[in-house]
């Protein structure tokens, strides 16, 4: 029994998980709103061992991929994004595994689940890249993957978050820019559909879809402006009654991963006491000061408009998991109570002496508790929001200069592309990311 007990407090010990705490993602926040994407990155590939344990390689991956996309690196951020596919294929095949490490320690055991609107996103983000480096017949390639993806999304989950409008929109686009009219349809309808449905609950609704007549004659030119910060997720107490704890724990969504009988028992007696302290995420928002922007070609300017919403993605993402959260947490910190309480009266019994047992269940408590800790793993580098304004300009070359405006609309900051070639029949995507 002692042997137990020991190995128990190594495993709880052992089981301390890596991840960026709020006080890092602080920090890249920070280099991101200076504009120094690059150095971020740099800073998160030093900082790897640290904080970034093997089992969320998906997420080193899709931290710095975001940071060299913004930093205008299209061929670096993309070979990071499709080894982030690989890992996130590999992880979606081997789901089940970590379920007994959770239900015993912290979420922190299990890979990072990848939330679906952050998979969407890399198709979109890979897209991008491509259409940078001049590649569309790549791009439309990830956008087909993204429909492929957000199909079997909508046929599996029949409510939620079960469909990306943006991420449609920007595929039927694509499809437009290799002819293949037919897709470009049926993902605009899709993007439709999606902006009705669920554009309430991320914030957005659809953009603009007509097209002047003369458009065969201009350059369409679609600039996408990623702005703001993501808010970051931050670890959270609830102290809950027993018959609270008892009902989390009994969650029938979740019985799948299964509860142990002492627990439940132990739940039901209420043994422990009166009340339970569960761990839980919860966020904590980012200010940022650009609030809209504008595009300013020749004399003429054009207004963005959002057209997604991460930050809210986000949000609706954690509030579906909840569930699953507290029922996994109150589970562990019952568990963590019924293991101490066993090693106080096995030691106890052994050494034949109260005290030796008070201190062995205190220490096994002690680990217990060390060891619960809410999974604030996220993809944080990710902008909050994407403004996009879609232009129709004469051929030519072009200076398009974009304008970040605070909420009183003043300018506080611009970009330009400069000396834009604009072909006639043609499509240029341009992006630029502001995160301050």
């Amino acid at each position: 029994m002692k042997a137990r007990i020991c190995l128990l407090g190594l495993a709880l010990v052992c089981s301390a998980c890596a991840a960026p705490s709020l006080r890092y993602k602080a920090q890249i926040s920070r280099l991101e709103a200076a504009g120094q994407f690059a150095k971020a990155e740099e800073q998160i590939v030093s900082d790897r061992k640290k904080l970034y344990s093997g089992k969320d390689d998906v997420l080193f991956y899709l931290d710095r991929a975001s940071l060299l996309h913004d930093a205008q690196d299209p061929s670096a951020s993309d070979r990071l994004f499709a080894s982030a596919q690989a890992e996130i294929d590999d992880l979606y095949a081997k789901s089940v595994s970590g379920a007994v490490g959770q239900l015993v320690l912290n979420d922190l055991t299990a890979p990072y689940s990848v939330p679906n609107y952050e998979r969407a996103l890399t198709y979109y983000y890979r897209a991008q890249n491509f259409l940078q480096q001049g590649d569309v017949s790549s791009a439309a390639v990830e956008a087909r993957k993204a429909v492929f993806f957000l199909d079997h999304l909508r046929a599996a989950k029949k409510d939620g978050y079960n469909d990306d409008p943006f991420v449609q929109y920007f595929a039927s686009l694509v499809f437009e820019s290799v002819g293949q009219r037919s897709d470009a349809r049926i993902a605009r309808v899709n993007a439709l559909n999606a902006y009705e449905r669920l554009g309430g609950k991320l914030r957005v609704s659809a953009p603009d879809f007509t097209v002047p007549a003369q458009a065969d004659e201009l350059c369409e030119v679609l600039i996408f402006h990623y702005n703001g910060l993501m808010p970051l997720k931050r670890t959270r107490t609830l102290q809950v009654a027993w018959n609270e704890a008892l009902a989390l724990a009994s969650d029938p969504r979740e019985t799948s991963l299964g509860v142990a009988p002492e627990v439940q028992n132990a739940l039901t007696a209420g043994i422990f006491g009166s009340a339970v302290t569960l761990s839980y995420p919860d966020w904590i928002f980012q200010p940022y000061r650009v609030a809209f922007s504008t595009v300013q070609v020749g004399q003429t300017q054009y207004p963005t408009q959002k057209v997604a919403d991460f930050a809210a993605a986000a949000q609706w993402d954690l509030e579906e998991r909840m569930p699953g959260i507290l029922f996994r947490t109150a589970t562990r910190a019952v568990a963590k109570q019924v293991a101490a309480v066993q090693a106080r009266h096995a030691v106890a019994s052994a050494a034949n002496s109260d005290s030796w047992g008070n201190l062995a269940g205190m220490l096994v408590g002690v680990l217990g508790a060390a060891s619960e800790t809410a999974d604030t793993r996220q993809w944080f580098t990710l902008p909050a929001q994407v403004r996009m304004a879609r232009l129709f300009l004469p051929p030519g070359e072009q200076d398009i200069k974009l304008l970040f405006r605070d909420g009183y609309g003043n300018i506080i900051g611009e970009y330009t592309f400069e000396k834009v070639r604009l072909e006639r029949g043609k499509r240029v995507f341009l992006h630029q990311r502001t995160a301050y």
